[in-house]
Order: C-alpha cells, then sequence, then structure tokens
C-alpha cells in the first residue's frame, strides 16, 4: 500500500527553528519544545502541528521528510505560520496546509482543519477543499496521580492568561471557591500544560454564553482531560459540542453561575467523577496516537496523494485558472478579509458535520 508514493515533505523554514538538534522522536517533542520555548519564540504552535506530525508519522514507518526548505515536486504539509501568502505550488507540487485557527492559505490546494465546522468537502471546492484531523494530545502527559483517590480540591486552567475569562479573576469567584473548598491553579507556563498529576477539574472557558462557536479552535483540552483522567467543565464551543455523545463527557458551563454549580455538583457526587473518569478512559482511546496517525496517512493515500496527481495532471491552463482565481481574493485586499469572513463562515455553517 505504501509502494510508488510521490515523495512527501513537512517544511519548516529554517528561520523558524531555533539552533541546536531536533528531536528524533515524537517522545523527546514536549522536551524540546519547552526547553525552546523559553529561549525562542519562533518554536510555537507551527512546529506542534507541523514538526510533531511529522515525528509520529516517521515513528510509525511512514515515508516522510523534513525539509528546511520548499521543494518543487511532491506533496509538501505545512503550518499556516510557516507559509507566506506569495508562495505558490509549482506544476508538480502540492501544498497542504495545517491551518490552525488562523486563515487559509490562498494557493494551498488543500487544507487541514482541527475543527469539523471548518470543513469543507471536495464536491464544493474542489483544490482548495478542507479536512479535518483531531489535533495531537497534549504531548508527554502526566495524568492525575491516582493516590490522589476522590480527592477533590484543585480546579484548574491551563493555557494561556489571555483566555482566561475576567470573571475568573474577580474577588467574588475566589469567595466562592473558598465557600466550596477549593482551590484555583492557574498552569500558565507552558513547560507546565504536561502535568496534570495534581489536578481534580479542568476548567476551559473561554467566553460566557452562547454566541462564539469558536470555529477555529480545536477540542484539546477535551482530550487531554479524558487522557488524564480529569472531569472538565468547558465553555459552549463547537469542537467540544461535536465531540460530545453524553453528559458523562464534560460538563458545560455558559455563566460562572452555571460553573460554581457544576463545581458543586462534582464535590458533592464523587459517583459521577468517578462515572465521567471511566467514561473519558474510554473515549481517550479515540484520541490515541496510533489513532491519530492512522488518521493522518488515511488522509494522504486517500486524499491528498489523488489531489496531487489531479494536479500534476492539470494543463498549464487549467493550474493558471486555480491560481487567477485565488489571486481574485487577494486583489480585494483589504476587503479579502472581510469578503473570506462572510463567504467562508457561510461555508462553514452549510457543510459543518453539525451545524448550530
Amino acid at each position: 500500500m505504501l509502494k510508488n508514493l510521490p515523495p512527501i515533505y513537512f517544511y519548516i523554514p529554517q528561520s523558524k527553528l531555533p539552533a541546536g538538534d531536533l528531536p528524533q522522536t515524537a517522545n523527546f517533542f514536549w522536551q524540546w519544545l519547552s526547553f525552546h520555548r523559553s529561549i525562542s519564540p519562533m518554536a510555537g504552535g507551527g512546529c506542534i502541528w507541523t514538526l510533531q506530525t511529522y515525528l509520529y508519522l516517521n515513528d510509525y514507518g511512514f515515508p516522510c521528510q523534513l525539509v528546511q526548505t520548499m521543494p518543487d515536486r511532491g506533496i509538501v504539509l505545512s503550518h499556516r505560520d510557516f507559509l507566506d501568502d506569495s508562495i505558490q505550488p509549482s506544476p508538480k507540487l502540492l501544498i497542504v496546509c495545517l491551518r490552525a485557527d488562523v486563515d487559509r492559505h490562498p494557493y494551498a490546494q488543500m487544507h487541514v482543519v482541527q475543527n469539523p465546522y471548518q470543513a469543507i468537502p471536495r464536491r464544493f471546492l474542489t483544490l482548495w477543499e478542507s479536512y479535518f484531523i483531531p489535533h495531537w494530545t497534549q504531548s508527554s502527559l502526566m495524568p492525575r496521580d491516582p493516590q490522589r483517590g476522590d480527592t477533590f480540591e484543585n480546579v484548574a486552567f491551563i493555557g494561556n492568561e489571555t483566555n482566561l475569562v475576567s470573571e475568573f479573576r474577580g474577588q467574588f469567584w475566589h469567595e466562592q471557591l473558598d465557600v466550596l473548598g477549593l482551590r484555583f491553579q492557574k498552569k500558565l507556563a507552558h513547560d507546565s500544560w504536561h502535568d496534570y498529576s495534581d489536578i481534580d477539574v479542568v476548567l476551559a472557558v473561554r467566553e460566557f454564553g452562547r454566541k462564539n462557536y469558536f470555529r477555529g479552535k480545536p477540542a484539546s483540552k477535551l482530550y487531554n482531560a479524558w487522557h488524564a483522567g480529569v472531569p472538565a467543565i468547558l465553555g459552549y464551543e463547537s469542537a467540544f459540542r461535536a465531540e460530545r455523545k453524553s453528559d458523562r463527557d464534560y460538563l458545560e458551563a455558559t455563566s460562572l453561575t452555571e460553573v460554581i454549580s457544576s463545581l458543586k455538583c462534582l464535590r458533592d457526587n464523587k459517583e459521577i467523577r468517578r462515572a465521567m473518569v471511566e467514561n473519558g478512559w474510554i473515549r481517550a482511546k479515540e484520541t490515541r496516537a496510533e489513532q491519530i496517525v492512522i488518521k493522518w496517512q488515511d488522509f494522504l493515500i486517500n486524499s491528498a496523494i489523488p489531489a496531487y496527481r489531479n494536479w500534476c495532471s492539470m494543463s498549464p491552463w487549467q493550474q493558471q485558472v486555480f491560481f487567477n482565481t485565488r489571486r481574485s481574493f487577494l486583489s480585494f485586499r483589504p476587503s479579502y478579509y472581510f469578503l473570506k469572513s462572510q463567504v467562508f463562515n457561510c461555508v462553514e455553517k452549510l457543510f459543518a458535520g453539525k451545524v448550530a
């Protein structure tokens, strides 16, 4: 099945990599990233997507290469941050943009997205379709310490402080936690994001209410909670809701009052906590590394390679039509971004697996 494949590359420009050796396997990725994040802002989200995906596929024996210069033929996968708007694929090159939560690349023929609401099927936009693949779970994750047993004390926010809503900064919040006998932990340093050993419940709310669906964000905090053996209280986000199969997956909160109510429920009912943890272990099987690798292999073999061969078979005139169509969006700058937001937000809503 893996014979006669075109060259498959993961591209990170040299200017975006910190000096020094790169990790050789996925097991060493988090250690490498944590070290370089402290000395260089370059080793960020782009490496989490691009380098980590390459390492996992390479670990599992899938033929691919990591490169620091753009090749002129084959299939190239790279994070949006690493692809300047001016980059265009050559007649024998297919670019797969790992979009994350930013704009599409104007000339990449395909995109991989981390939220099913971003996906656009091939039947609608040939050679600009988007494919959903779940994001990798937290590298080197340390699950909750089983010695904590039924202890329920520590409520943790894990992430960048910019995503901490104002309600969790105020005195009322801390007063309510004191009443419940709980402590609030803010794990803001990147090198602490993998450690769930002393966490009893994860809190991840970017915004209260039901207006913002955060269609560009992944369900990573939910996946991580499942893998860590920790219940989660989450905001109203499309990625979480797309994954939800029962109320044991997570508790949803759209207000501070609902957060406090959920915490009280979990504090007072260890059976619910145990049920959520047991359910989480089952759901975590869906996002194990080997399962995500299978999804990447399936995408590359059954979607990217056929698209590459289709691109290579096009006449110069057909490829030029592709560029002209994409360029027409850019020609409207700065109105391009307005058009993009209107057109593609509508498309994403129409063709998402689950529509709000």
